[in-house]
């Protein structure tokens, strides 16, 4: 054999080797794939959910979980919805979404009738709301008692117009709305309109007995407002549950009014009283002022007298006649009980 041939035959012989290693790497690939993802594949293959070994290879490499597409693919072609791409279903796993619940609310939607897209449960599912929660209350209404047992309260308190305080507890019946989910306001809200709504109606009545009398004039007036606009749900009902009687609030409200009315009355009362003793002093105050220009100007008297025997305008009989009709007019001063008022200054 010659040197050609031989090379030939052992480069035939490392070509066949590489081959046979190769296949049987590709084997044992193949092996391990089916090991991994026997479960799944066989599942889709039987349910023709049309999803490959190839195809879950790649969802691994996008890190996307293989059993969570492959079981929503399967109840999509089970329920004849498999009108949904699995790429839409790997698209909203990877945006963070509960792709086993939107499916399910597509299920549930559809088997009761009512229009819901995936797309539309995607972006439901994405806001953060339930949406196979929402789909089975659109089904089947859900009752929410107002106020929320959760505040801490457990009755409604309104006025009537008697002041008499009346103590109401509502239950409102509620359906979702699919087309409102999004962006619509939820149960906080439309209890609170509720509340809102109650207290007004119990307020506007004449007597707190028309209330007892017909308690359902409350719900159909609230429910007449319209109060599920803007919110996620359609209010199907509102019934009042429960009414009692609470405190006379108008009786009170007279008694502290009166009250304050007494302490005002008391205040101004003491103001006069001070503004009339402030008066009483300025005018003790007065008159003693005036006394004591009175007695300046006695004493003035002695020396104008000095003054007109000096210059002889005055003569002593006079003097004397001007004292004994001032000790005449002191005697009957204080016969009279006015004491003695001979101006000082006179005495001799």
């Amino acid at each position: 054999m010659s040197t050609l041939q031989l090379t030939l035959a052992a480069a035939s012989n490392t070509a066949m080797t590489v081959f046979t290693v190769a296949a049987v790497l590709v084997g044992l690939a193949f092996v391990l794939l089916l090991i991994r993802y026997a479960n799944l594949y066989v599942r889709s293959l039987l349910s023709r959910a049309g999803i490959g070994l190839l195809d879950m290879v790649a969802m691994s490499l996008r890190k996307v979980p293989p059993s969570q597409i492959v079981d929503a693919q399967v109840m999509l072609v089970q329920a004849r919805l498999d009108q949904v791409d699995k790429r839409d279903l790997e698209a909203h796993v990877l945006a963070g979404g509960q792709v086993g619940r939107v499916v399910r609310a597509l299920i549930a939607a559809n088997r009761a009738g009512i229009e819901l897209d995936f797309r539309t449960a995607a972006s439901i599912d994405l806001a953060g709301r339930d949406v196979l929660d929402a789909v089975k209350t659109s089904v089947t209404p859900k009752v929410i008692d107002c106020p929320n047992p959760a505040s801490g309260k457990t009755e409604i308190a309104a006025v009537a117009a008697d002041g008499i305080q009346v103590l109401a507890k509502a239950r409102v019946t509620v359906r979702t709305n699919i087309a409102r989910l999004v962006g619509g306001a939820g149960e906080e809200t439309i209890i609170a309109r509720v509340g809102e709504g109650i207290i007004s109606t119990i307020g506007s009545k004449a007597s707190h007995k028309e209330v007892l009398e017909n308690p359902d004039a409350i719900s159909k007036v609230v429910l007449a407002r319209g109060l599920d606009a803007g919110t996620a749900f359609e209010i199907v009902s509102i019934d009042i549950a429960d009414v009692d009687i609470g405190n006379n609030i108008g009786a009170r409200l007279q008694a502290d009014q009166a009250e304050a009315d007494k302490r005002v009355a008391q205040a101004n009362a003491e103001k006069r009283r001070a503004m009339a003793v402030a008066a009483e002093q300025e005018f003790k105050a007065k008159v003693m002022e005036n006394r004591a220009e009175v007695v300046l100007a006695e004493a003035e008297i002695p020396k104008a007298m000095a003054e007109a025997l000096r210059a002889g305008n005055l003569g002593v009989m006079d003097q004397y006649r001007f004292r004994n009709i001032q000790a005449d007019t002191s005697m009957r001063e204080g016969i009279a009980g006015g004491g003695d008022s001979k101006p000082e200054g006179l005495e001799s």
